[in-house]
C-alpha cells in the first residue's frame, strides 16, 4: 500500500494561518479602498519622484535637495495635467459624441451591411439585434463614476504624498532603530533597494515606451483627423500601464471611433492597421530589450493581479496591478518560507538576477563597537 506524506502539525496549522491571514487581508483592502487606493498612488508617486530625484542629481549640477525639489515640482505639476486632461478631455470627448450618438445606430447598421454583402449574408442583423440585450446607459454611468472618482481623489492622493515627503526625513533613524545590527541594517536596505528597483524599473520602461507609442499614435490620428486626438493620446499613455486591457483599448477604441466619425473606412483601416503595428514593435522588440531583469514575473501572475486588483480596487486597481504584483514578489522572495511563492510568480524560476543577489547574500565583518559611531546615523 502506497504510503501518505504526512505534513507536520505545526506546517499544516502555520498554512492554515496564512490561508486564514490572505483572506483577511483581501477583504480589508476591499471595504478599505477609499482610504487605501490614494495612499497606495501616493507611494508610487513617491517612488516617481526618488527615480527622477536621483537621475537630476546625477546628470544636472543641481544638489540632492534642489534635485528633490525640482522631481516634486514636476511629478506634482504633471500630476495635476493628467486630471486637468482627464476632467476637460472628458467633458470635450463626451460633449462632441454626443453629436456622433445620433447616427451610431444607423452607422453601425451600415457597418453591418456592408460587412455582409462582403461575405455573402443574405438578410444580416441590426445593431439592436445585437446589443438589445446589452445596457450600455450603465456602462457609460460606471465609466463616468470612475473618472469622478480619479477626480475628488486626486485631493487625498497630494495629502497623502505631502505626508510621505515629509515623513522621509526621519527615515534613516528609523532604520537603525529597527535594525541596531548592522549586517542586518545593510541586509534590509538591500531587500529594500530590490523592491524599489524593480517597480521603478517597471514605471520606466512602461513611461517611455508609452511615449513612443503615444508619439506616433498622435501623428496618425492627426493625419486622419480624428476628433479628439490629444484626449485620446493621453488615453493610450495611460491604459498602457493596464496589462493586457491597455493593448486592447489602445489599439481598437480609436479606430472604432473612427468608424462612427468618417462615412469612409481608410482613416480606421489605417488606424487599425498603424497602431496594431507600432504596438506590436514596441511589446515584442523594444520593451522586452528595455526590461531585462527588472520585471521577471510570469504572465500568468499578470493576469491574476490585473483580475485581483481590479475586483479590490477598480481601475485604480487595474492600473497598480502589475507595480503591486512586482513588489509582492520581491516582498516574499525574502523570507524563507515564503520564497517558493515568488518562485512560482517569477517568470525563470529566479525572484532577482544573480547580479543583484549577490550584494544582498554578502555579510560585512561584525563590529564590536557601539551603534552610536554607525555613519548611517550621521547621513541625517
Amino acid at each position: 500500500m502506497k504510503s501518505v506524506l504526512a505534513l507536520p502539525t505545526s506546517t499544516v496549522s502555520r498554512n492554515a494561518l496564512v490561508l486564514l491571514a490572505a483572506v483577511a487581508g483581501g477583504a480589508a483592502l476591499y471595504w478599505l479602498r477609499d482610504i487605501l487606493t490614494p495612499l497606495a498612488m501616493a507611494i508610487f508617486l513617491l517612488i516617481m519622484i526618488d527615480g527622477i530625484k536621483r537621475f537630476v542629481a546625477d546628470n544636472t549640477v543641481l544638489s540632492d535637495r534642489m534635485a528633490g525639489v525640482a522631481a516634486v515640482v514636476l511629478v506634482i505639476l504633471g500630476f495635476f495635467a493628467s486630471i486637468a486632461i482627464i476632467v476637460n478631455g472628458a467633458a470635450g470627448f463626451f460633449g462632441e459624441a454626443s453629436g456622433v450618438s445620433t447616427r451610431l445606430g444607423p452607422r453601425i447598421d451600415q457597418v453591418i451591411r456592408d460587412l455582409a454583402d462582403l461575405f455573402g449574408i443574405a438578410s444580416p442583423p441590426t445593431a439592436m439585434d445585437l446589443i438589445g440585450d446589452v445596457d450600455l446607459r450603465s456602462y457609460v454611468a460606471d465609466f463616468a463614476l470612475q473618472v469622478q472618482n480619479v477626480a475628488s481623489g486626486a485631493f487625498f492622493v497630494l495629502v497623502y504624498l505631502g505626508f510621505l515627503i515629509a515623513a522621509q526625513a526621519g527615515f534613516q533613524r528609523k532604520i537603525v532603530g529597527m535594525f541596531p545590527v548592522r549586517e542586518t541594517r545593510h541586509e534590509a536596505r538591500a531587500v529594500f533597494q530590490r523592491i524599489r528597483s524593480g517597480v521603478e524599473g517597471y514605471l520606466w520602461v512602461q513611461a517611455v515606451t508609452g511615449i513612443m507609442i503615444c508619439a506616433v499614435a498622435w501623428v496618425l490620428m492627426r493625419a486622419v483627423g480624428l476628433q479628439n486626438a490629444e484626449f485620446w493620446t493621453f488615453v493610450i499613455f495611460v491604459v498602457g500601464f493596464i496589462p493586457i486591457l491597455g493593448g486592447a483599448v489602445a489599439g481598437l477604441a480609436p479606430p472604432m471611433f473612427a468608424l462612427v466619425q468618417f462615412e469612409s473606412y481608410w482613416q480606421a483601416l489605417i488606424l487599425l492597421i498603424g497602431l496594431q503595428t507600432v504596438l506590436f514593435v514596441v511589446g515584442n522588440w523594444i520593451q522586452p530589450r528595455m526590461q531585462g531583469d527588472n520585471q521577471n514575473i510570469d504572465p500568468v501572475v499578470v493576469l491574476l493581479s490585473l483580475a485581483l486588483w481590479g475586483k479590490l480596487w477598480g481601475v485604480i486597481g487595474m492600473f497598480l496591478s502589475t507595480p503591486l504584483a512586482v513588489l509582492m514578489m520581491a516582498i516574499l522572495a525574502e523570507f524563507k518560507g515564503s520564497r517558493w511563492i515568488a518562485i512560482l510568480m517569477s517568470g525563470d524560476g529566479e525572484p532577482y538576477p544573480e547580479t543583484d543577489e549577490a550584494p544582498a547574500r554578502k555579510r560585512p565583518s561584525p563590529r564590536v563597537n557601539a551603534p552610536q559611531a554607525d555613519p548611517d546615523v550621521s547621513e541625517t
